[in-house]
C-alpha cells in the first residue's frame, strides 16, 4: 500500500467523524431566541412581537 492510498483510506475514514463533530443539523429546526420590548410578547405564528392587551 502506497502513502498516497494510506492517506486517502484515513480521510476517508475520519471524514464523517469530523462531519459529526461539526453539528450536522440536517432536518431539524433551529430555534432563535427572540426578545420583544417591554409590553409585547412573540407570537410564533406570524413571526413578529405583538403588543399584549390588558
Amino acid at each position: 500500500m502506497t502513502i498516497k492510498t494510506l492517506a486517502a483510506a484515513v480521510a476517508l475514514t475520519l471524514l464523517p467523524a469530523v462531519a459529526f463533530a461539526a453539528g450536522c443539523n440536517y432536518g431539524k429546526q433551529q430555534e432563535a431566541s427572540m426578545s420583544c420590548a417591554e409590553g409585547s410578547v412573540y407570537d410564533a405564528q406570524s413571526g413578529i412581537c405583538v403588543a399584549t392587551t390588558g
